[in-house]
């Protein structure tokens, strides 16, 4: 039996892990992730556990709607509960670029 998560910031943390997955599972989301984030590939697994750094996974996700609908599509989430994983874990997102 699975346990079920009920804590909004566990719920979230989770997303955010599905959505590093997300992206280093594409090599060219992952390059510009670690290149915008300035950590290595040898670091990547132990930054994972840091919620700023889950912080960070989600507002890479969020800043570009390609990327937000192709996360949602590949992770079941609907865009808006991706939103709320990222104000669950805090501090508030950095504006959108707009083209």
């Amino acid at each position: 039996m699975t346990k079920r998560v009920h804590n909004p910031r566990e719920v979230a943390e989770i997303v955010a892990i599905q959505a590093l997955s997300f992206i280093a599972s594409d090599g060219e989301k992952l390059g510009r992730f670690l290149a915008e984030t300035g950590i290595g590939p040898e670091t990547l697994r132990a930054s994972a556990s840091d919620p700023h750094f889950l912080t960070g996974v989600l507002d890479f996700v969020l800043r570009d709607d390609a990327t937000v609908g192709a996360f949602s599509e590949s992770s079941g989430h609907h865009p808006t509960t991706i939103a709320a994983a990222r104000m669950a874990l805090g501090d508030s997102p950095p504006e959108r670029e707009t083209p």
